[in-house]
């Protein structure tokens, strides 16, 4: 349940720096390190700056909106400002975090343009992270805006590298599904370079700024009512909020965003830190966002079986997944996965038997629905029934009726305002029928974790399909999984269907691509990867040819956290992160280079504890046995070229 205590509107520790006719004021964390100072310049255009611990992260900034209702990005003149405190607690089960107290100071300044016409920039500064968007009311009897463009930048100082996802080209890639952010990262790339396609990139942005920290740059709170946007390409260090491409979702659909008034736009998120701690550990997605609907359903997190990972399309027949459901049976695992073509090649009817068989044997199912309408040239189905309104409330009826637990929607548009609605009416009709969502070849989620009580993970990342299909994405998983703790993750669920035990990646285990990294770097992904609903990418033969203290590790593996810590890492090369269930630590470090890795890691937490400690043997095969934790908390790991560790806490399970 969430406490909120909005302390009363209070000039706190707002600092006028200079004299407000000087248009200059400033706002800091609870901590007093981190501050933003927002100006309206000579020009009178509006900026702003962010620093932290006296070392500045971002030069002056532009903000500003262009739009239908007037503009506000010059002749802008400071006219007032309020201040308050927010001190919330609040709880969630799915994120990184269960329990989340989120202290901040808040400041708003209302702007007017020489028509008089006004604009709200609230910020929101806790002590590692700043939000902040705007608002605006009626204008003039005006009801509604449209948002033609944000001025919105980050101006980033000279000597800063950068840690990116390029925007890829609308309509192009299989069967025309792009964007589907499934692009590969650059690591340590200088700001100068160009984007793969020339459209910036998406959300979220990591940047090293050299002498002075870290910055993750994202958004949240994006739904019906705004269109999901991106970071432009590098002009000389500023990067600005891009909206989506005009032929993002076939060209339907408006580039800009619309919203009743009064209204405010979602927020613009900046994570800081003098380490990578305050990134790997923010929870500013959620802190600022409100639940959208609540539920009268309770739903079961867990991990599932799924064939088509490795098993592919010939895998959906009625045999295949009464092997999977039995797999996922032995396995101890809460669902199965069926996906594309089940509507075809099982049917309706059929699939009816098969879900009463998976209740039997205490498994419950998700199926597999193309998003369909217009955008692509999907021919997998089900299609046509999560488009329309009418079609998707029956098909939702006759899931419910049938014991269906959660539905895989893929295949998305992009990111216009037409693409974010279509997410939300999925969502909100499938609560209807007591459906859980996963969404995949989709959008990054913006805070929906907190605004949604049945979504329960996407993809939006070079996923665990892609070590099928090229063998150059197995060569690269090391470095990749060593990002996304960082970057993708840090900011909301990723559905990446991990833990490869396979060798070879084909369905009888000796064809198809080569996994290069180590069984116990897989089993540490089912750690690092935070998903509430985890689909492994496991197979019923890796019961007779996978070294069963894997298969027994797989067995007990939790998906859902209370708390995590990050140990030491750095994007692409390694990294070490602990996570609490209940009572219980779980450790896990994954090696991204060639060469064995050897760190001297500091678990205070665990402390002269015993752990179960799995490692790489130097041969590569996996190995566990019981150490003790020194008394000053110090371990000593060796990770193995591509390989991994997991030490979990003993005699504490919950």
């Amino acid at each position: 349940m969430m406490k909120s205590r909005l302390k009363g509107f209070v000039y706190f520790l707002l600092t006028v720096t200079l004299p407000l006719t000087a248009q200059n004021l400033s706002v800091k964390g609870p901590d007093g390190k981190l501050q933003v100072t927002v100006t309206c310049n000579e020009s009178n255009k509006m900026y702003y700056t962010v620093s932290y611990n006296g070392k500045q992260l971002l030069e002056p900034s532009p903000l500003g909106l262009e739009t239908n209702i007037g503009d506000f990005t010059s002749s802008m003149k400071l006219i007032d400002h309020e201040s308050k405190t927010i001190d919330t607690v609040y709880t969630q089960s799915r994120i990184k975090t269960s329990r989340i107290h989120y202290h901040a100071n808040e400041l708003t300044c209302l702007f007017a343009n020489p028509e008089n016409k006004k604009v709200h920039v609230t910020f929101r500064v806790s002590n590692h992270d700043i939000a902040f968007r705007y608002t605006l009311d009626r204008q003039d009897g005006r009801g509604s805006v449209t948002i033609h463009h944000e001025q919105t930048g980050f101006q980033f100082p000279q000597h800063t590298t950068t840690f990116l996802c390029p925007q890829s080209d609308a309509m192009i890639g299989w069967k025309r599904t792009k964007p589907s952010y499934e692009e590969e990262y650059t690591a340590d790339a200088p700001m100068n370079i160009r984007s793969a396609y020339g459209h910036g990139y998406t959300f979220p942005c990591l940047f090293r700024v050299d002498g002075a920290g870290w910055i993750l740059i994202s958004e949240t709170g994006v739904d019906s009512r705004y269109c999901g946007s991106h970071l432009s390409d590098s002009q000389d260090g500023l990067y600005y909020i891009e909206f989506p491409m005009p032929e993002e979702n076939n060209g339907n659909g408006t580039v800009g965003a619309a919203m009743a008034l009064s209204g405010s736009t979602p927020w613009r998120t900046i994570t800081v830190g003098e380490t990578l701690q305050p990134i790997v550990e923010t929870t500013v997605p959620w802190d600022v966002v409100e639940p959208r609907y609540t539920s009268t359903h309770t739903y079961q997190m867990g991990r599932g079986t799924w064939s088509w990972i490795l098993w592919q399309d010939r895998s959906i027949n009625y045999d295949d997944q009464v092997r999977y459901i039995d797999f996922a049976a032995e396995m101890k695992f809460e669902y199965v996965l069926i996906d594309n073509w089940w509507d075809t090649r099982i049917g309706h009817k059929r699939m009816e038997e098969l879900i009463k068989y998976a209740g039997e044997k205490g498994v419950n199912v998700f199926l597999w629905y193309s998003s369909s309408g217009y955008w692509n040239d999907i021919e997998q189905g089900p299609i046509n029934k999560m488009d329309n309104s009418i079609a998707r409330k029956q098909e939702m009826k006759w899931l419910q009726q049938a014991g269906v637990k959660g539905i895989k929607v893929d295949f998305f548009g992009g990111d216009k305002q037409e693409t974010m609605r279509l997410y939300e009416e999925i969502l909100s009709d499938a609560d209807d029928h007591g459906l859980m969502v996963i969404f995949h070849g989709c959008t990054l989620p913006r805070g929906w974790e907190r605004m949604y009580p049945n979504y329960v993970g996407s993809e939006a990342v070079l996923a665990s399909e892609n070590l099928v299909f090229n063998q150059h994405f197995c060569d690269e998983e090391a470095f990749n999984a060593c990002m996304h703790p960082f970057i993708r993750n840090t900011v909301g669920c990723m559905e990446f269907g991990g833990t490869v035990l396979n060798k070879r990646l084909n369905r009888t285990n000796n064809g198809g691509t080569t996994r290069r990294t180590t069984d116990v770097f897989q089993l540490a992904t089912a750690v690092l990867f935070q998903n509430p609903i985890q689909n492994f990418a496991l197979a019923p033969n890796n019961l007779t040819d996978a070294p069963q203290l894997c298969i027994d590790f797989m067995k007990q593996i939790p998906t859902t956290w209370d708390e995590t810590r990050f140990i030491d890492g750095y994007p692409g090369k390694y990294v070490v992160l602990a996570r609490r269930h209940g009572k219980q630590w779980y450790i896990a470090a994954v090696n991204g280079n060639k060469e064995p890795l050897k760190l001297k890691c500091s678990f205070p937490l665990l402390a002269g504890q015993t752990v179960s400690y799995y490692s790489d043997s130097p041969k590569l095969s996996p190995q566990l046995e019981s150490v003790k934790i020194k008394a000053d908390g110090n371990f000593r790991l060796t990770l193995q070229p591509q390989g991994g560790a997991v030490l979990i806490q003993q005699g504490t399970a919950m």
